[in-house]
C-alpha cells in the first residue's frame, strides 16, 4: 500500500467519526517496515466525554496496546501516523513522546494546529523527538469533510 491508501483509511475513520456526531478526524498507525496497519481510530470526544479522545491519541494508545511485549516497548519509532487533520498541540506532543517516525496529515489547521500552526511543537527546544512531517496528503477530501461537518452545524 502507498501513503494515499493509508490516508484513505484515515479518511474512512474520519467519515465514521462524523457520522457519530464527532468532528470528522481519523488516524491510522502503520508499521513502517511491513506496511501493516497496527491501529485505527476516529475522534470520540463527544461519545466518551473525554477531551483527550482525539483520533491520534486513540490510535497511539491502541498501537501501544497492540505492541505490548514488542522490543520497541512503548515507543513507536518504527511506525508512521496518518491523520486527516494537522494534530493539535496535545496530539503533537503525544506523537513526540511516542517517537512516531513519520507524520502524514491532510488538512492544515490554522486555528488549532500544533505542527505548522500555533505553537509548532516539533520546533520547540523542549521537544526531544521530531518526526518527519508530510502535510497535505488527502488535503482536499479532509478539508471538505470538515467544512461540510461544520456547515451542517450552523
Amino acid at each position: 500500500m502507498d501513503g494515499s491508501s493509508f490516508m484513505d483509511m484515515a479518511l474512512t475513520e474520519a467519515e465514521a467519526a462524523g457520522g457519530r456526531g464527532e468532528v470528522p478526524v481519523g488516524a491510522i498507525v502503520v508499521n513502517s517496515a511491513s506496511g501493516q496497519v497496527i491501529a485505527r481510530a476516529g475522534n470520540r470526544v463527544e461519545e466518551t466525554r473525554d477531551p483527550t479522545a482525539h483520533a491520534e491519541m486513540l490510535a497511539i494508545r491502541a498501537a501501544v496496546t497492540e505492541l505490548v511485549g514488542n522490543p520497541l516497548g512503548r515507543a513507536l519509532s518504527g511506525h508512521d501516523l496518518y491523520v486527516t487533520l494537522e494534530p493539535c498541540p496535545m496530539c503533537a506532543q503525544a506523537i513526540a513522546f511516542a517517537h512516531i517516525g513519520r507524520l502524514y496529515y491532510g488538512a492544515g489547521d490554522p486555528k488549532g494546529g500544533g505542527v505548522e500552526h500555533g505553537p509548532r511543537i516539533f520546533a520547540q527546544r523542549s521537544c526531544h523527538h521530531r518526526p518527519d512531517i508530510y502535510p497535505g496528503i488527502g488535503e482536499k477530501r479532509a478539508g471538505a469533510l470538515l467544512r461540510d461537518f461544520f456547515e451542517a452545524l450552523r
